[in-house]
């Protein structure tokens, strides 16, 4: 019975890596090294995910809950197959600043200075998702930040919030999206525009000592850890 299910479901993974989409174009595979634990773990992936046939019986109808998980799992397994059908040269992963840039379109990013922007542009994500507030979201925020600030100083900088506001709102709008990401290094002015940002969009944190030491694998699980 355990052979037959072994069996079943590396038919499965065949059929999987054959059909994934009219768009792609399967090559014919070359010689290569099978990646026995990234194979096991697919194995182990796939029996983990039979568990809904059972528990779904008899129609198999998930709810949304249940098809999130399954789905999710499947998104998995359907990864790991496409790094083997890669190693075989049967497929061409894109890049991962190419799948950055298509997360992209799902939101927009805040961080606080050009340079910030200049790291996360060249990590994929498109330069138009990206806004460089510059300044805290509240004016309460800078007299923190600052105590001594002049009253003039104030005035201009409430300005400044206000662009950032209707930057964001202008945004959000043009491209119709909902999810914020807030990108920064931990300092002072980093944290206050995160948790600020958090109360009045719901956004999603990431701090990091130093965004320049990153590389795009490492922004992209971070993405990923927020967006699942």
């Amino acid at each position: 019975m355990e052979k037959f299910r072994v069996k079943q479901i590396q038919t499965l993974l065949k059929q999987a890596g054959e059909s994934k989409g009219n768009k792609e174009v399967l090559k014919h595979p070359h010689k290569g090294r099978i990646n026995a634990d990234l194979f096991g773990g697919i194995l182990n992936d796939m029996i983990d995910a039979e568990e809904f046939i059972y528990t779904s019986r008899p129609d198999h109808f998930l709810d949304d809950d249940d098809a999130r998980i399954f789905c999710e799992q499947i998104m998995v397994i359907r990864n790991k197959i496409d790094d083997i059908l890669t190693d075989f040269g049967v497929i061409e992963k894109e890049s991962v600043e190419v799948e950055i840039e298509k997360l992209s379109e799902k939101f927009l990013i805040l961080t606080t200075k050009n340079g910030f922007k200049k790291v996360i542009t060249r990590w994929g994500v498109a330069p138009q998702h990206i806004i460089v507030a510059g300044v805290p979201l509240q004016l309460e925020d800078m007299k923190e930040i600052n105590p001594h600030i002049p009253e003039n100083a104030l005035k201009a900088i409430e300005k400044k919030i206000k662009h950032v506001k209707n930057d964001i709102k202008r945004k959000k709008d043009q491209f119709g999206v909902e999810h914020i990401f807030v990108v920064v290094e931990k300092d002072r002015t980093g944290e206050m525009l995160g948790k600020r940002a958090k109360d009045l969009y719901n956004a999603d944190i990431i701090i990091t000592e130093n965004l320049k030491d990153l590389n795009p694998s490492e922004f992209m699980d971070l993405l990923q850890e927020h967006l699942s």
